[in-house]
């Protein structure tokens, strides 16, 4: 297992610590573009800069990457963080919310930014979007970084016992606050400063109409991808997993997989849960940087 060294020094983005602060999605303008009847929404923090984009994973919002961001503008990249199709400011009702659309939705952005290429990072089902991206437009994506990649289904499928436990927790009243629930169960170690007022606005968001259908259908949808796109390329990837990921059996095991297909490099955060790059900032921007600069190549 080989992890990337982390090289670059940067003061932790957490409101705990004096004089720091996360950058505040929720306060940047919102834009939009437009895709066939409905809106993908994105914030940009501009800059010359390599181009990073960052879609989140289901029933998030953009606002996910608040606390990678301040690494990677410091470094000199351009971020833009997206919502997904049915999230956030996005329009809620979409045809299709398979991560091959989300690819593609990923794919317009850059055109609608100018921009030939970009480095694309994902979390969760979003990895996948990224993967189908890189598939079907090699030469506009740099390299990728998955986090908590979710890119295949159970061997046997949802638990009979799993399935009904969605079913009842998505099918009533409750809906939000069970997901909440569950989605407040995916930082074990310690939560951000912020995750009071972040869960207050990720709630409201999810209560505004058609969101919570948007993200039913995703839960449901299949999350494995073609076996064509899980080979080494030469894309420079890198895998982030915590290691206690409830999203996985055994988080490492999963990103080993990941790894040895994709001759990913990995980094593995100790105590981290499905949202490292929230969690555990101090150790993956840096990383993700250091990527970036150092260990691409």
């Amino acid at each position: 297992m080989t992890q990337p060294s982390i090289t670059t020094k940067l003061p932790t983005p957490n409101s705990s610590v004096p004089g720091v602060t996360p950058i505040e999605a929720d306060k940047r303008p919102t834009l939009q573009m437009k895709v066939g009847l409905g809106v993908i929404a994105f914030d940009d923090t501009g800059g010359p800069g390599p181009l990073v984009i960052a879609v989140p994973g289901m029933g998030d919002l953009r606002g996910e990457y608040r606390y990678l961001t301040p690494y990677l503008t410091a470094a000199g990249f351009r971020v833009v963080t997206v919502d997904l199709r049915g999230h956030g400011a996005s329009s809620p009702r979409w045809d299709d919310y398979s991560a091959r659309a989300v690819g593609q939705d990923l794919l317009a952005l850059m055109a609608h930014l100018g921009q030939e290429k970009a480095i694309l990072v994902g979390n969760s089902i979003s990895a996948g979007a990224t993967l189908w991206a890189a598939h079907e437009a090699p030469e506009r994506v740099s390299a990728a970084v998955l986090i908590g990649p979710v890119l295949r289904d159970p061997p046997k499928g949802i638990p009979w016992y799993l399935r009904a436990t969605l079913s009842v927790g998505l099918g009533g009243p409750w809906r939000i606050g069970f997901w909440l629930w569950y989605w407040t169960s995916l930082f074990p170690t310690r939560k951000p400063a912020d995750f009071p007022s972040y869960r207050s606005v990720l709630g409201a968001n999810l209560r505004e109409s058609g969101r919570m259908s948007a993200l039913k259908t995703m839960i449901y949808l299949s999350k494995s991808i073609p076996e064509a796109m899980l080979t080494k390329t030469g894309l420079p990837v890198l895998v982030i997993m915590g290691t206690k990921d409830a999203d996985f059996p055994d988080p490492g095991a999963e990103a080993q997989w990941v790894v040895d297909r994709l001759g990913a490099k990995l980094l593995l955060v100790q105590g981290a849960g499905h949202y490292p790059q929230t969690e555990m900032p101090e150790q993956v921007g840096p990383a993700v940087v250091s990527f970036l600069q150092n260990g691409k190549s």
